[in-house]
C-alpha cells in the first residue's frame, strides 16, 4: 500500500526563481499542493508572515511542519528525508536553487511581470 501524498501549502510570489524551484520540485515528484501567491493575494503575504514569523518566501507548509525562507533544493532534501517522496531520476524541468534575474527584480519593481505582456497598476 502506498503512502498517502503530504498535505503542502506553498507561500510563493507569481514570478520568483526561489519560487519557480519550489513548483519544479511539485512537478517533479507529482504532488498535489496548495499555491497560494503573496503578490496576486497580500492576504497570503500576511498569513505567511504570521505562521512563519518571517517575512521571506518561499515558504512551504509540508504536513503542518513550516519550512521557512525555502528552496526547492531545500524542501526536496527536506521530503527525502521525511521518507514523504521516494528517489526519483526524473529532472527538475527548472532550477531548484536559483535567485531572479537582476532584470526580473527590475521588472517587478516596475509593476511589470517578466516574460509577459500584462502590467500591474
Amino acid at each position: 500500500m502506498s503512502q498517502p501524498a503530504p498535505a503542502i501549502t506553498a507561500y510563493v510570489k507569481t514570478f520568483c526563481g526561489w519560487s519557480e524551484g519550489i513548483r519544479a520540485i511539485m512537478r517533479k515528484y507529482d504532488l498535489p499542493f496548495e499555491e497560494k501567491d503573496i503578490i496576486k493575494n497580500p492576504a497570503f503575504r500576511w498569513e505567511m508572515e504570521q505562521k512563519s514569523g518571517q517575512p521571506l518566501s518561499p515558504c512551504v507548509v509540508v504536513n503542518g511542519v513550516m519550512l521557512a525562507d525555502i528552496s526547492g533544493e531545500e524542501v526536496e532534501r527536506y521530503l527525502l528525508a521525511e521518507g514523504l517522496v521516494g528517489g526519483s531520476s526524473k529532472e527538475a524541468d527548472a532550477p531548484i536553487d536559483s535567485a531572479c534575474t537582476p532584470e526580473a527584480h527590475e521588472a517587478m519593481a516596475r509593476g511589470e511581470v517578466p516574460g509577459a505582456s500584462i502590467r500591474f497598476v
